[in-house]
């Protein structure tokens, strides 16, 4: 009978890992009363210790399961959390810019015939576009991820609940056969002494507890697999949502596409003329640009005499300890600037810009275009001093305002509210912007100079 029992034992200790050795060695022990170890045992049931290790050999896994998933989640969140933010904001942000160029764009449709300027806010529109559909590409490829992540977790948390449930009812059929209190008591009074007789009560004690926690384990772990199931069905929901929207952007794009061409064919007709608008407006810019470097150089000159170090040949900035901290501010915030239209959306960038329409022709902007609604204002993008106000052919009225070694230049404005001298805080109106009745079209020229050296305002505004 007792070779049985061993044989009993030592399966079930060979399928959880555990040595035939291991198992003679728990037998023995439970044949011998005087043994240290406290061992429950019975003619019905003697493998109460032998079944407790097992238990906690199990549970050891199930906990170790559990704290590596823990882990992982634990790290793993923040990091998707901010990205997951991140990618919503982006996405607001696009999507916002499309609607407003829409907007704008309708504006110019008012005009039955196409203009360059409608053609450049279809490209606006188009780049938007395309943005938008990376955007949603990145949250889908994120989804994805997650999905896979809590895939593999809910894989997990069933192996742990499974493991659990498993052991538990092993831990109810063993207390079931072994209930009987005349066994309990045995074991108690086999002791050899008083302290192997509390250990041994300890022991009961410690295990009836044990099952407790099994069976709060249980409830546990049924708890974080459901929330997972909720969790990944969100998860599969969005990514439906997504999968819809990416398709009907691709159609509206392949739309816009469409357009584009009509556009561009309707303004091939007019190429000569183009071309000759587009001499005429490099030849402006050049003006501009030089009666802006001549304005700086005199303000240097001013600002050496103000500091009294005046020099007939000079060629950088001296400052007041006035303007010296209205140029440290002005430089601590870059990428802060407020815009100088309360909305606008830009249509060419600084620097060198593929013309819309000509092919191999390229414009220099020294500044940046924004495309703004009828009626917008432009406003100051730091406090300073307006040191000039010029009229130009194509930029209209300029406003010229120093922030120090800084200046900001707003130009293509109808009617001017400040004059040369004046105070100037951050945001506040400095003029109307011109609106082109023949093309739908009302846009600011922006420019931000350090010294004689022009910059890139887009570098500077807030983004």
């Amino acid at each position: 009978m007792y070779k049985q029992k061993i044989k009993s034992c030592t399966n079930i200790l060979v399928n959880r890992n555990i040595s035939v050795k291991l198992a003679h060695r728990h037998f023995d022990c439970a044949q011998q009363p005087q043994a240290q170890w406290p061992i429950w045992y019975n003619r019905d049931g003697m493998y109460y210790q032998i079944f407790h290790a097992l238990i906690i050999m199990k549970g050891m896994s199930v906990i170790k399961t559990t704290f590596i998933l823990f882990v992982f989640l634990m790290f793993s969140f923040p990091a998707n959390a901010q990205k997951k933010e991140k990618l919503k904001k982006d996405k607001q942000k696009i999507e916002t810019e499309i609607a407003y160029t829409n907007k704008l764009l309708k504006e110019t449709k008012k005009n039955t015939q196409a203009s360059l300027n409608q053609l450049v806010l279809i490209n606006k529109q188009i780049k938007q576009r395309e943005e938008l559909i990376v955007n949603i590409n990145t949250e889908m490829d994120y989804i994805n991820g997650n999905i896979a992540s809590n895939n593999k977790a809910v894989e997990i948390l069933k192996k742990d609940l499974s493991e659990l449930k498993d052991q538990y009812a092993k831990m109810i059929y063993h207390a079931y056969i072994n209930r009987n209190i005349n066994n309990k008591m045995m074991f108690v009074f086999a002791a050899k002494d008083f302290n192997q007789a509390y250990m041994r009560m300890k022991y009961m004690q410690q295990y009836s507890e044990y099952r407790k926690k099994q069976a709060e384990q249980i409830q546990v772990k049924k708890s974080e697999l459901t929330q997972k199931i909720i969790e990944l069905q969100g998860l599969l929901n969005d990514k439906k949502n997504l999968l819809v929207s990416q398709h009907d952007e691709k159609k509206i794009l392949d739309g816009e596409r469409t357009l584009k061409s009509q556009t561009v064919s309707s303004l091939q007709k007019k190429e000569q003329e183009l071309a000759r608008t587009l001499k005429e407006k490099e030849a402006a810019a050049q003006k501009l640009q030089k009666a802006i470097e001549t304005i700086i150089a005199e303000e240097i000159k001013k600002a050496a005499v103000r500091a009294k170090t005046a020099t007939p040949t000079a060629t950088t900035f001296t400052f007041t300890p006035e303007e010296m901290a209205l140029s440290k501010n002005f430089a601590l915030n870059k990428q802060k600037l407020p815009w100088p239209l309360v909305k606008g959306v830009i249509t060419s960038s600084f620097g060198e810009n593929p013309h819309p329409l000509i092919p191999g022709i390229k414009v220099n902007n020294k500044g940046i275009d924004l495309a703004t609604s009828s009626g917008s204002k432009a406003r100051a993008v730091f406090d300073g001093t307006v040191i000039r106000v010029i009229e130009m052919p194509v930029y209209r009225n300029v406003v010229i305002i120093s922030h120090g070694e800084y200046y900001s230049v707003y130009s293509k404005l109808d009617d001017v509210y400040v004059k040369q001298g004046d105070k100037i805080k951050t945001k506040q109106d400095i003029g109307l912007v011109h609106t082109n009745s023949d093309e739908a079209k009302t846009e600011l020229h922006f420019e931000i100079w350090k010294g004689s050296v022009f910059l890139d305002p887009a570098q500077w505004l807030a983004k």
